[in-house]
């Protein structure tokens, strides 16, 4: 389920085999419209009428899995799963013609960096379609698995680059034996093929001297496929000529390869950040990786293929067609889920995307205590399936309760992850700190999270498969909250640098795990409460000191 294009595999006697639609093609295009009959339209069709009564269609919708996000298309009101679910459908009514049978499971790719809410949404949208969905597997694993990786006779660790539509996901995978091991992961489910197009868009509109607020649906529609044909034309030619007919005369731009490189600068930047976030979290270096794996259409892109071969300084492996990688390895993965006696057998392990955790209060200055800190149980990328536990202990004389928020994130700030459940437990009055629980998270393939909560002195326990609750926070939302910080009291004169300062060390931390996260929140508090004394040169030494300590963690990581 792609954003720009959707595919479909089976497993056959001899391999994978990628499954073509009613057209002849193997690619789906990830569209749906409907009709001025209210008929749903999918696909190439859907595309083709949405140029026509762009007002009629919806498209890119993989990006708002799970958020509530909805899409009006001709008087009615779609979720992202619904319309996911349309093009699931089209694609298992191709299967079905093409194998003469009913199709009735599926294994259904998601990024690897799709949290727990998205993971859920596509599953449901697969239900919609009338399919068991039978795993969930993360996109890099099935690329790898396609591209006969886990046949490699000797170990091997390689790096999937996977650039789609619009999400990019870096996974580092590792082949001991018959395993394997998905080291770390990290992505951008806001980066895609689809960003490289607007950038020629944005540069038409201001060559041209025009307003993007100006043009009609159908205009936008039309210029962004011109954008999209002229992109793809890098593949081929050096430079590249953009035209488009408004009010009555033909507006052109006109880009080399070496100018629209360029343009991209800001997205190659994007793509490097979880490159570098995944190999830290991994412990490896660039030179470390054995090879470059990649994957989705975007990947085709000259832009992209250049950065990429001057980042990793070797050639990348593409001798698998980057669109099918995902859907011939997921093919492969239903066959290995059979047991199918042509597949080797090979031991698959993946990791948790995200932190899982709770929230906390922290002791800070004067023994006062601050609620709404993001305590981590279960780390991002640790291996999975997993069991954490830690012990939390009561704040309060004679508190009764203690209530566990399960929260999914890398921010220090409970605010600020995804809110999952909660569970409360009641416990025996006594002084603050003589009550605790132990609380166990367990986190499986399938992304499901028990979690467990045990009174130590009573042994009483609470049990709850967390499923995740709807959020009516759209990631747009929850990225402008992220930015939100609450040092607004600290005089104007000193702002800028100690929220610059502060920023810095949120942004490590969030690329951090273990023993460093430890360290930098402690680093970080010492500087939060140095701030809150308004003493100048308190704040002056305390700034000194964190300044040095970051430079210190980062010089380590390089």
């Amino acid at each position: 389920m792609g954003t720009t294009n959707s595919l479909a595999a089976y497993y056959a006697a001899d391999g994978a085999k990628m499954i073509v639609n009613r057209l002849g093609k193997t690619l789906t295009p990830s569209v749906v419209a409907v009709d001025e009959e209210n008929h749903i339209l999918v696909g190439e069709t859907a595309k083709e009428y949405g140029l026509l009564h762009p007002e009629r269609m919806a498209q890119v919708f993989k990006r708002s899995m799970g958020s509530g996000k909805k899409f009006k298309l001709g008087g009615r009101e779609f979720g992202a799963e619904e319309l996911s679910s349309f093009v699931l459908r089209s694609l298992k009514e191709d299967a079905e013609l093409l194998l003469g049978e009913t199709v009735t499971e599926a294994v259904i790719s998601v990024p690897a960096y799709f949290d727990d809410k998205r993971r859920k949404a596509t599953k449901r949208a697969g239900e919609l379609a009338g399919l068991n969905v039978e795993r969930i597997i993360s996109e890099p694993t099935a690329a790898a698995i396609s591209y006969g990786l886990y046949e490699k006779t000797r170990n091997t660790r390689f790096l999937v680059f996977d650039l789609g539509g619009g999400t990019f996901d870096v996974s580092i995978l590792e082949l001991f034996q018959n395993i394997l091991e998905v080291r770390a992961v990290a992505g951008d489910n806001y980066l895609g093929g689809e960003d490289f197009t607007e950038v020629l868009v944005t540069a038409f509109l201001e060559k041209n001297e025009m307003e993007a607020d100006r043009l009609t649906e159908k205009e936008e529609a039309r210029l962004h496929k011109e954008a999209e044909n002229a992109k793809k034309q890098f593949s081929e030619k050096n430079e590249v000529v953009l035209r488009f007919p408004y009010e009555g005369e033909e507006r052109t731009f006109t880009a080399t390869l070496d100018e629209y490189e360029k343009l991209c600068e800001p997205l190659l930047e994007k793509i490097r950040r979880p490159i570098q976030r995944s190999l830290a979290d991994a412990h490896i270096r660039l030179s470390e990786v054995d090879e470059i794996v990649l994957v989705g259409g975007a990947t085709r892109l000259p832009v992209v293929r250049n950065f990429i071969v001057k980042l990793f300084r070797k050639f990348p492996d593409t001798t698998i067609h980057p669109d099918e990688a995902v859907a011939l390895g997921a093919a492969i993965q239903a066959a290995m889920k059979e047991r199918r006696e042509a597949v080797k057998e090979v031991i698959l392990t993946d990791v948790c995307s995200f932190t899982l955790g709770t929230e906390v209060s922290v002791e800070r200055a004067h023994g006062m205590y601050e609620a709404g800190h993001f305590f981590p149980i279960i780390e991002r990328n640790t291996i999975i399936p997993a069991s954490r536990t830690e012990r939390l202990y009561t704040l309060h004389d004679n508190q009764e309760s203690i209530r566990v928020r399960v929260l999914q994130g890398e921010s220090r700030f409970a605010r600020n992850n995804l809110y999952l459940g909660s569970l409360e437990i009641r416990v025996p009055k006594n002084k603050a700190g003589e009550e605790a629980v132990d609380v166990t998270y367990t986190y499986d393939i399938n992304s499901l999270l028990e979690v467990e909560v045990r009174v130590v002195s009573t042994g009483e326990v609470k049990k709850q498969i967390i499923k995740g609750k709807e959020n009516d926070m759209t990631p747009e939302e929850a990225a402008k909250r992220m930015e939100e910080l609450a040092y607004l009291k600290i005089p104007p004169r000193e702002q800028e640098e100690n929220r610059l300062l502060l920023l810095k060390g949120e942004r490590i931390y969030e690329e951090s795990t273990g023993n460093d996260r430890v360290l930098l929140d402690m680093w970080l508090r010492a500087f939060e409460d140095a701030l809150s004394t308004r003493d100048a040169g308190a704040i002056e030494d305390a700034r000194r000191e964190l300044k040095e300590r970051l430079k210190e963690l980062e010089e380590w990581k390089e």
